[in-house]
């Protein structure tokens, strides 16, 4: 007898936008929907001016844009002009609605993200958004009591928003994470089997960790015999090969040394590092943390409501990360901070553990059923 009884298939809208910390949580979460039998069809809301274009587009998803930039924060003719743009992105997000017809739309932060949630509200879609800072952005605030569902990264966070139904997930990272070994991440990159030591400011670089690191690459390559992968920053690339080749002109030759501008793939840079310099946007500290990384944490003094400081100073608390404030970022206090841990295998190897019990490895997987269970 034929069971003429279909499980019954969703549709869900995706979106966040601007940085890397809001993209590549809804990736992460897009790519477990898509696993999942019950999923239909992801579209992906998003600017089409933004990071999140290229990343999305590679993925594979549906992109359906929206024009809308942040909000001016003085008063003025800007921000009437941003009024407007923002109810143009919130019809044109609506019109996806209607004719989509999703079953659920989740968003994960930034100003790119607002347009979907309000066009879902209009519409009375179920929402669900997952925020991955301490103190949650301005989008999630606004909207939380119209969700049926909140994820967060910290506990912490959960007094910032009103809702009954908040999980503390973690964030969302993708499945390699918890797959990829050391060994083969090594491998990949084509470096040896030795300690390892990552330098990064994110997509677009980070002036004051660049202006230390380059100063320092031969100290450690030589003196200490770590590999170094340094990523500088698309915009920042060159300023820094000008500057090593003035302080170590034979850097190229250096078997220990690499240098780029931007990583397609993270995972695999992460996964082979032993220790980390970098700033403290929440899904690098979760990613820090999947990999068991030791890591000299340098918040962006200029984040919206000083939240990689308060991220930081969580991880510091927790005894999972060495602290660094950016105006005090020198070549001497950057290795002094690395030398800490060069010198110290069991600091070294105790600020991993804790790194490594601060991760939550199984969150994708929890924001997914959390997101279904607002659906059924």
């Amino acid at each position: 007898m034929l069971d003429t009884c279909k499980k019954q298939k969703y549709i869900y809208f995706v979106t966040g936008g601007g940085t890397g910390g809001h993209i590549y949580p809804a990736i992460a979460i897009c790519d477990k929907l898509k696993e999942d039998l019950e999923t239909k069809k992801i579209y992906y809301v998003g600017n089409p001016k933004n990071l999140e274009y290229d990343i999305v587009s590679k993925a594979g998803y549906e992109f359906l844009p929206v024009n809308v930039s942040g909000m001016p924060r003085k008063l003025g003719f800007g921000l009437i002009c941003w009024l407007f743009q923002l109810q143009f992105a919130i019809l044109k997000a609506l019109f996806y609605v209607m004719k989509y017809r999703p079953n659920a739309i989740i968003g994960t932060g930034g100003y790119v993200s607002a347009p979907a949630l309000f066009a879902g509200v209009i519409g009375d879609i179920p929402l669900m958004i997952h925020d991955s800072d301490a103190k949650p952005g301005i989008v999630s605030r606004y909207i939380a009591s119209n969700t049926k569902a909140i994820s967060v990264a910290f506990e912490c966070a959960k007094s910032y928003l009103k809702s009954n139904n908040i999980s503390v997930n973690g964030n969302p990272i993708r499945d390699a994470f918890k797959t990829l070994t050391k060994e083969e991440a090594r491998k990949n990159l084509g470096i040896k089997e030795k300690t390892t030591l990552c330098i990064m400011g994110g997509s677009q670089g980070a002036k004051s960790i660049n202006s230390a690191a380059v100063e320092i690459l031969k100290t450690l390559s030589k003196d200490y015999d770590i590999q170094i992968i340094f990523q500088t920053g698309k915009k920042k690339f060159d300023d820094v090969t000008k500057r090593l080749k003035e302080v170590y002109p034979e850097y190229e030759s250096d078997s220990n040394l690499m240098v780029r501008p931007y990583f397609d793939n993270m995972t695999e840079v992460l996964k082979a590092s032993d220790i980390a310099v970098s700033r403290a946007g929440s899904l690098s500290l979760s990613e820090i943390c999947a990999c068991s990384i030791a890591s000299i944490l340098i918040p962006y003094p200029h984040a919206a409501a000083d939240h990689q400081r308060k991220n930081a100073r969580f991880m510091e608390e927790k005894r999972a990360a060495l602290y660094l404030e950016d105006a005090d970022t020198t070549k001497d206090t950057l290795l002094i901070a690395i030398q800490q841990l060069l010198d110290n295998k069991e600091k070294l190897s105790q600020i991993q553990k804790n790194a490594f019990a601060l991760a939550k490895l199984d969150s994708t997987a929890n924001i997914v059923n959390q997101l279904k269970g607002i659906v059924k």
